[in-house]
């Protein structure tokens, strides 16, 4: 997608970045909302600029976290040189040559002695993957239901909390819970790429997709990156679109999907 097909400016929630990458995510949030039908091509080049990766590096830094497999901390890659580390990684992905490094596997105890394994991507494959996510995001939250509010920028579970309490207020008393026991690790790649694909006909972004989600194994999308949240929801997008139907809208028994809890 060249710069010129995202046009019409408007207002969005979006993330905070630099003016110009800033300005780029929500031009591409206004072409998403306003042709539902609309695949993007040529969005690579957004991903591997400088701005963009050094954004991704320093929502990466911001969000801290233990180092990856290669043991690289934050600020050993400052000691040798920011700049030559954003420039090795953006090489490696223009010239086709980026290979994400196997992440490291963390047990996190759960209830009743059960454990949920976290992947640690190493701090070069997270900056890869928030930069992917910075792209896609934007094309992504323009098709997600406006009653969605895990995982996703301007959000949070005391939104959902507000929002129950103006449903209550309204009448809106009928309850669906719905807990996705180990949805993350059941996420099918085939279908997941489907979804994106849907939206997106960048082969060079659809490959570098693939190569993130198989890092992690044959099925799942691995918990850990910055990239994991942003999948779970594309994947379950229509779950919430089509939950609508399963109970009855008439004035006796409004109905509203506020959340859904994915384990």
């Amino acid at each position: 997608m060249r710069n010129s097909v995202c046009l019409s400016e408007a207002r969005g929630e979006m993330t905070k970045a630099p003016i110009a990458l800033q300005e780029l995510r929500r031009r591409i949030y206004w072409k998403a909302k306003s042709e539902k039908a609309h695949r993007f091509w040529g969005i690579f080049v957004h991903v591997t600029r400088k701005e963009t990766l050094e954004e991704a590096y320093r929502i990466a830094k911001r969000n801290g976290g233990a180092a990856g497999i290669d043991g690289q901390t934050f600020e050993a890659i400052e000691t040798v040189g920011l700049d030559g580390f954003l420039a090795a990684i953006r090489d490696d992905l223009e010239t086709g040559r980026y290979k994400p490094h196997p992440n490291r596997r963390v047990d996190i105890p759960k209830e009743q002695g059960k454990v949920r394994t976290l992947q640690i991507p190493c701090i070069r494959d997270r900056v890869v993957q928030g930069a992917l996510k910075l792209i896609l995001e934007a094309i992504f939250e323009a098709d997600f239901c406006p009653n969605s509010y895990g995982f996703r920028p301007k959000r949070s579970p005391h939104r959902a909390l507000a929002e129950v309490r103006r449903s209550l207020m309204r009448r809106m008393t009928t309850v669906i819970d719905v807990d996705l026991a180990k949805y993350f690790d059941n996420v099918r790649h085939d279908v997941l790429l489907g979804k994106i694909a849907r939206r997106v006909q960048d082969p060079k972004v659809l490959h570098l997709v693939k190569l993130i989600l198989k890092v992690g194994g044959k099925k799942g999308v691995p918990q850990g990156g910055p990239f994991s949240p942003l999948a779970a929801n594309i994947y379950l997008n229509c779950a919430f679109r089509r939950s609508r139907p399963l109970v009855p809208t008439h004035r006796d028994h409004p109905f509203r999907t506020i959340a859904t809890s994915m384990a």
